[in-house]
């Protein structure tokens, strides 16, 4: 399965929980934005960036890229996400269709991959464990902000006819 694909199916998976948990989903269209998705609750905004991981046999755990990824026709260029990219990078696990949410805060702070545990025999689990289906972060995420001021109301000015001016 291409890359492309996999992103799809996890934006697919991220979009249909978000909607069973009460969420209005925004799509972007194209993919030049530093999000996939975002979301709106009373009026206040979410921006997500969705990844999907790969499974790792070898260590028996998946790992996703904490960076952005650009290719041209040459090479495949590795970036890493700014402070005002997104608010939150939801991890998507295909196989065992479980998700992490994590505040852009903590998923920039690793330094090029994450790694995530699901089976119980292992004797410590990874930090990222905490943000696993984590979804009240995002409501929580939502309250914190606050509500743009009107902007529209205090630039437009009324229309006068000529004989007013």
């Amino acid at each position: 399965m291409d890359t492309k694909l996999t992103a799809d199916i996890a934006e697919s998976a991220v979009t249909t929980e978000l909607l069973k948990r009460g969420f209005r989903v925004l799509q972007p269209i194209g993919d030049r934005l530093a999000y996939d998705l975002a979301v709106e609750r009373d009026g206040y905004l979410l921006r997500l960036q969705v990844k999907s991981a790969w499974f790792n046999a070898k260590d028996k755990s998946y790992i996703v890229d904490s960076r952005r990824t650009k290719t041209n026709r040459r090479r495949m260029l590795r970036q890493r996400y700014g402070e005002r990219d997104f608010d939150f990078a939801i991890i998507y696990l295909a196989d065992v269709h479980v998700f992490y949410v994590m505040p852009l805060s903590v998923f920039s702070n690793y330094e090029s991959t994450i790694t995530f545990v699901e089976t119980e025999k292992r004797q410590r689990r990874p930090k990222s464990a905490m943000y696993r289906e984590q979804w009240d972060l995002l409501s929580n995420g939502l309250l914190g902000r606050r509500r743009p001021k009107d902007s529209l109301s205090n630039s437009v000015k009324p229309l006068t006819s000529r004989s007013q001016r």
